[in-house]
């Protein structure tokens, strides 16, 4: 039975959705939508992305959509004001930035879409039909 890096046996009775990317929701925002359309083809056919992933996915794409939107405000008029009193305050955008890029951060590990956590997703190469010609030249465990 194969392992991973932690020596865990893999599941082997791991439910195995259809790897059919769902349809994007209308009530997305704009960048959301975007967003779902620039990453759903490449993840569904990464075997990542299946119908049962929407909630999760939609999650992903309205952090970054909402992240988005504050970093382009903090970018526009500052990070920081000036108070009518005199003193100097960071704008609520800032805190609103840093909130949505973890949330963003969260969902996108859970679909490996980081290189640390891309590197722990184990794919089914059977169906999949990704074959490394490295192992198999040199006899290793497909």
């Amino acid at each position: 039975m194969r392992e991973t890096p932690g020596k865990r046996k893999l599941n082997s009775s791991e439910p195995q959705p259809e790897r059919t990317a769902p349809e994007c929701p209308d009530w997305l925002s704009e960048e959301a939508k975007a967003e779902w359309h620039r990453l759903a083809d490449v993840m569904e056919a990464m075997g990542i992305l299946t119908e049962i992933d929407m909630a999760a996915f939609a999650g992903y794409c309205q952090s970054y959509a909402r992240w988005k939107e504050a970093e382009e405000f903090i970018t526009r008029h500052g990070a920081i004001v000036k108070t009518p009193s005199g003193y100097w305050q960071q704008v609520p955008q800032v805190s609103i930035a840093q909130q949505y890029l973890k949330d963003m951060h969260k969902f996108a590990e859970q679909f490996g879409l980081t290189p640390a956590s891309r590197s722990r997703i184990v794919a089914d190469v059977q169906k999949n039909e990704y074959i490394d010609e490295m192992d198999k030249l040199l006899g290793g465990d497909i």
